[in-house]
């Protein structure tokens, strides 16, 4: 097993009465991608903002490069990277400026930039007033100015938020390939699909309790208690089977025939595993 990046104990965090976060645990490697998924008010910025030293936890531990997050100091962020909902870029500035004003912060050589503005897709507009950029390419910007010094660790709230397809398919390609190359993420959501396409594990966070942790693959397989079959022949008839000696017969059949066109499991998804656990759609 990798190095830890990311340990959390029995995390707990209270505004005047009313909890939050209670008894989260939860653990991140070196080379993997965490997600906390849940709705809008699930906890899941509360934990980004312990983890980064913003906020104080009510109770239990939790550790950041081996630093207690009750003792970060502005050192760790030598070491981290984060791009929130309220990350902004200076609009004045053209988009090359603004990374060269934070890597002068950060003792951050200018001549990395350049690369690094071609591996985000933002070199071509490296000149252009970041007031120019589409939404799109602002958070392109703000997710390079998170990764221009190299952190070991890089927290994501909600990063491709409003974000057309296209885009957000870009930067799941990028995140994957920073996750290859050691990187720990730390992402939270509430889009299911994305955190099935994107995580190593995931934690399934509702009104502060995490209700699922595993990877997504072991949690849709846990909750797919009744096995089904979909499937389309050639001739354009659909069927959805219970799995049973009847349906492996006629799926054998209709392969022999050479009529399947499609033949797929029907297990559930994380959104409808979150939708069984907790009531609750995600919204």
């Amino acid at each position: 097993m990798s190095e830890a990046y990311i340990s959390i104990d029995h995390l707990s965090k209270k505004y005047d009465k009313d909890f939050v976060l209670k008894d989260v645990n939860a653990v991140l490697h070196k080379g993997e991608i965490l997600g906390f998924l849940g709705p809008s008010g699930a906890g899941k910025t509360t934990t980004i903002k312990i983890l980064t030293g913003q906020l104080l936890p009510t109770s239990g531990t939790a550790e950041v490069l081996g630093i207690d997050c009750r003792k970060i100091d502005e050192r760790i962020y030598e070491q981290i990277g984060i791009v929130t909902d309220s990350s902004g870029v200076y609009e004045r500035m053209n988009v090359f400026d603004n990374l060269k004003y934070f890597a002068r912060i950060l003792n951050v050589p200018l001549k990395n930039i350049d690369p690094l503005l071609k591996r985000i897709g933002l070199y071509e507009h490296r000149k252009k007033p970041a007031s120019k950029l589409s939404k799109g390419q602002t958070q392109r910007l703000i997710l390079a100015r998170a990764l221009l010094h190299k952190p070991k660790v890089l927290f994501l709230d909600e990063p491709t938020s409003g974000l057309d397809p296209s885009t957000a398919l870009e930067i799941h390609r990028i995140l994957k390939e920073l996750r290859d190359e050691g990187m720990a993420i730390f992402l939270t959501t509430h889009n299911m699909e994305e955190a099935t396409k994107l995580c190593d594990h995931v934690a399934l966070l509702n009104e502060g309790v995490i209700v699922e942790y595993g990877t997504p693959e072991e949690i849709c397989l846990k909750y797919n208690r009744i096995r089904k079959y979909r499937v389309q022949l050639t001739d354009g008839t659909k069927h959805v089977l219970l799995q049973s000696p009847e349906t492996a017969g006629r799926i054998s059949s209709w392969m022999n025939e050479d009529k399947i066109e499609t033949l797929h499991t029907c297990e559930p998804t994380l959104e409808t595993v979150f939708l069984e656990v907790t009531g609750r759609e995600l919204q």
